[in-house]
C-alpha cells in the first residue's frame, strides 16, 4: 500500500505545484513559459509568423522552423526547456525537506496564518481598491480640496482680507461632471498639498500609493486592449445597462477594513503559533496513557 501511495504521489503532485510554477514564471519570466521573449502580443505574432513562414503558411522551409523551435524550446536547463525546468525545480524543493524533516506542523500552521488572511481578506481587499483607483484617488482628492479651500477661507477671514470679484464663482452649468478620465493627476495633487490630521490617522498615504499603483496598471491593460483592437477609447461602443454602479465609501470602507482585518488577524496567528512553539504548548502529555 505505501508502495503504490508513493507511486501515486510521485505522479500526482507536480499537478498541485501548477500555481507556484505559474507565479514564479511569471515574477521572474514574465510570464514567459515557453521562452518566446516576453508574453507580449509582438512576440506571439512573431513566432506565429515564424511557424507559418514568410510565404505565407510554408512550414516546410528548415529555416523558419529551427528557428521558432529554438525560440520555443529555449530557457531551460541541460536539455530541458523552461517549463521542464521549473516543474522540476519546484517539486524538488518540496521533496527534500519532506524527506529531511520528519514534522512540518509549524511550517503548516504559519503559512495557513499567512496565507488564510491574504487569500481571505487582504488580497480581495487590496484588488478592489486596486481596480477602482483613479475613483478612489478622486474621492480622497475631492474631500482634501474640500478642506484645504475651508482652511484658504479661514486663513483669509483672519487675516482680515475681504472677498474679492476672483473669488466670485464664474458662470458655467451646474449640472455638468468632472470627467474622470482628466484626473490623470489626482495623486500628485494629493501628494503635493497640505493635508489634514485624518489623511495620517487613516493611513490614506498607504491607501492612495496602493490605488495610483492600480490606476496605472489598469490605464496601461485598458491602453492595450485598446491598441490592439484598434479602437479607441471615446469611439468604444459601450452599453450603460452592463455598467456597474461606481463604488460608494461604503464599499471603499469594507475593502479598507478587509485589508486591516487580514493583517491583524494574519499578524496575530503567526504570534500565537511562535507562542506555542517556544512554550511547547503542542505537545499533550497524557499521563498514564489515556
Amino acid at each position: 500500500a505505501r508502495i503504490l501511495l508513493a507511486f501515486t504521489m510521485f505522479f500526482t503532485y507536480p499537478m498541485e505545484s501548477f500555481v507556484a510554477r505559474h507565479v514564479l514564471i511569471m515574477l521572474i519570466h514574465n510570464g514567459d513559459m515557453d521562452a518566446k521573449g516576453g508574453c507580449t502580443l509582438e512576440n506571439e505574432s512573431r513566432v506565429e509568423e515564424e511557424e507559418l513562414g514568410d510565404d505565407g503558411g510554408n512550414v516546410g522551409d528548415d529555416l523558419t522552423v529551427s528557428t521558432s523551435r529554438s525560440v520555443i524550446e529555449g530557457g531551460g536547463l541541460l536539455c530541458m526547456n523552461r517549463r521542464q525546468t521549473w516543474t522540476l525545480l519546484v517539486y524538488l524543493s518540496t521533496l527534500l525537506p519532506a524527506l529531511i524533516f520528519s514534522d512540518i506542523g509549524p511550517v503548516l500552521s504559519l503559512t495557513g496564518a499567512i496565507g488564510g488572511g491574504c487569500i481571505a481578506y487582504i488580497g480581495p481587499g487590496l484588488v478592489f481598491l486596486g481596480v477602482n483607483g483613479e475613483d478612489f484617488l478622486n474621492s480622497v482628492l475631492g474631500r482634501l480640496e474640500r478642506w484645504r479651500g475651508s482652511k484658504n477661507a479661514n486663513n483669509n477671514n483672519n487675516s482680515g482680507s475681504g472677498v474679492t470679484e476672483e473669488d466670485l464663482p464664474v458662470d458655467g452649468d451646474a449640472s455638468l461632471e468632472i470627467d474622470a478620465t482628466a484626473s490623470i493627476d489626482a495623486y500628485e495633487r494629493i501628494v503635493s498639498g497640505s493635508k489634514p490630521l485624518w489623511y495620517y490617522l487613516g493611513l490614506f498615504p498607504m491607501w492612495c500609493a496602493i490605488a495610483n499603483k492600480g490606476a496605472t496598471h489598469v490605464k496601461k491593460k485598458t491602453d492595450a486592449a485598446f491598441a490592439v483592437t484598434g479602437v479607441s477609447a471615446e469611439s468604444a461602443p459601450v452599453d450603460r445597462s452592463l455598467l456597474l454602479p461606481p463604488p460608494t465609501k461604503r464599499d471603499y470602507s469594507i475593502a479598507l477594513f478587509f485589508v486591516c482585518f487580514g493583517v491583524v488577524s494574519a499578524v496575530a496567528g503567526v504570534v500565537s503559533n511562535l507562542y506555542v512553539q517556544y512554550y511547547n504548548l503542542d505537545e499533550v502529555d497524557y499521563g498514564d496513557g489515556n
